[in-house]
């Protein structure tokens, strides 16, 4: 099982080409769920309303499950996965990559499409940090006051961010791991005497 992915540690705006007269413009932008997608494209068209093609390419998904290639308009195959395959070749996933063209009068035909397509969301990805992203997953322990400073320890040792504290005779932790470590952790806490946990 894979426990981490490859995506952009921030978006990259306004990368330009110009070929032929035609300028191509990319932006590339991190996700986190799809919901991001409609924001971001929209914010493109907003900076770009009389380009004539907005153009693009997503994965989403640990594996790049969901993904699409958008040709807005231009010849089937000529853009959308062009850009696709950049995403492809960096081995990216929760990842939008758009690229906006103003024609410039001279047509580029399909090969010539591919190729700026190609080249400008390479430029794009090339302007990008990428970053290694670590899956976490959420957990809850549900512990007595004496033994806050062994619960504590344990997800120190595990590098756990701490999302919610409720200190009491009887204490409650949420916390964040690395979907890597769930097992380790696991079995710590099921060695230890009246803890109950869960992973959420």
């Amino acid at each position: 099982m894979e426990f981490s992915y490859s995506t952009l540690k921030s978006p990259v705006e306004e990368i330009l080409l110009k070929e032929k007269g035609s300028k191509f413009i990319g932006f590339a932008f991190p996700l986190a769920e799809e919901t991001d997608l409609k924001i971001c494209l929209g914010k493109v068209r907003e900076l770009h309303p009389k380009a004539t093609h907005h153009c693009y390419a997503f994965r989403l998904g640990l594996n790049g499950e969901n993904y699409r290639a958008n040709d807005d308009g231009e010849p089937s195959g000529s853009a959308g996965l062009p850009i696709y395959n950049q995403l492809l070749a960096n081995g990216l996933t929760n990842v939008l990559l758009i690229v906006v063209r103003y024609y410039g009068g001279t047509k580029l035909g399909v090969s010539g499409l591919v190729k700026a397509y190609k080249e400008s969301a390479k430029l794009t990805l090339d302007a990008a940090e990428i970053i290694i992203k670590e899956l976490e997953s959420e957990l809850e322990i549900h512990f007595s006051f004496s033994q806050q400073n062994l619960i504590f320890t344990l997800l120190n040792k595990f590098d756990g961010k701490i999302l919610d504290f409720v200190s009491d005779e009887n204490c409650r932790i949420s916390a964040k791991v690395k979907t890597s470590q769930k097992e380790s952790i696991s079995e710590q806490l099921s060695e230890m005497q009246n803890i109950n946990f869960k992973w959420l």
